[in-house]
């Protein structure tokens, strides 16, 4: 998989599937997952449709840049944003969404392409947003997956799924692998699959180990603000997809997300939560084919 620097301080890993002459489909990773995260599989059928998909880790995540210098303990951001004190909050903030957001635009132009088509999940869905909000000439269709639009009382996440979330995980393979399942806190209550997560896990675990990240995209993620003023100007096709069995952003995100954006067409899926089994690739596959036709 190749490297390619996208800004002074930030080089990104990617990986393409597919004829770079289809048209282009950015996929955007959320919060602390791999660009494996989105399955080979999947790149690859979706490129059978015809088109162009590249994935890559965000910045902090993989095998993309990582911002060492900048420790920032996950506890002490939580316990500080949880008592009110969002000034010391932003003193940990080592970089925002909108870096974020320009990392992808960045690969884009490092590989020559103009406009794309950006399909984000979850973190990745509200770094999508930004690409779309910021740079709308830069998107070609805006696809925001089980995400929501920053607004405090939408998408919000059950208590289960918030201890699961910022729960610690164990730090010696085995414990890592193992701690994986209790994500299915936030899966689909039918296809939610065990095997599945413990192997994705273990991908990652061996590709990229890196906790340290997390706590510096929780800060980008948490202080991003509301994008709702921003998405009600925004004039690019956008598809809204989210899971009925989501707990960890409430479906609210999404058909708040809809709701803001003019002519926005709104999927919701019965049987998916925060996840995308395997049995509804066809369904969401198709959606994101034809969004990007």
């Amino acid at each position: 998989m190749p490297n390619v620097q996208v800004s002074p301080e930030v080089s990104v890993e990617y990986e393409t599937f597919g004829d770079p002459s289809h048209p282009p489909v950015l996929l955007v990773m959320g919060f602390g997952a791999q660009m494996i995260a989105w399955h080979d599989d999947f790149c690859r059928v979706l490129a059978q449709r015809g088109r162009y998909v590249i994935r890559y880790d965000n910045r902090d995540c993989g095998l993309s840049t990582k911002f060492d210098d900048h420790p920032v303990d996950m506890g002490e951001f939580i316990a500080t944003v949880s008592s009110g004190d969002i000034p010391s909050a932003l003193g940990m903030l080592v970089y925002t969404l909108r870096d974020m957001a320009d990392d992808g635009l960045g690969l884009l132009t490092a590989l020559g392409i103009e406009r794309a088509h950006v399909v984000g999940t979850s973190m990745g869905g509200m770094i999508a947003q930004t690409m779309a909000v910021t740079r709308p000439e830069r998107v070609l269709s805006l696809t925001s997956m089980m995400s929501t639009t920053g607004e405090t009382e939408y998408g919000l996440s059950s208590p289960e799924a918030r201890a699961v979330l910022a729960g610690p995980k164990p730090s010696d393979r085995e414990g890592y692998i193992a701690a994986a399942e209790r994500e299915l806190a936030w899966a689909s209550k039918r296809y939610g699959d065990p095997t599945a997560v413990r192997e994705l896990a273990a991908r990652s675990y061996d590709r990229a180990y890196y906790p340290a990240g997390l706590a510096r995209q929780l800060a980008a993620m948490t202080l991003a603000g509301s994008r709702a003023d921003a998405l009600r100007q925004l004039r690019i096709p956008t598809l809204v997809v989210h899971g009925l069995d989501d707990t960890l952003i409430d479906p609210s995100g999404g058909r708040r997300t809809a709701e803001l954006v003019r002519g926005s067409k709104l999927l919701l899926i019965p049987d998916m939560g925060h996840d995308r089994p395997r049995q509804l690739w066809p369904e969401i596959i198709d959606a994101l084919e034809s969004h990007s036709s």
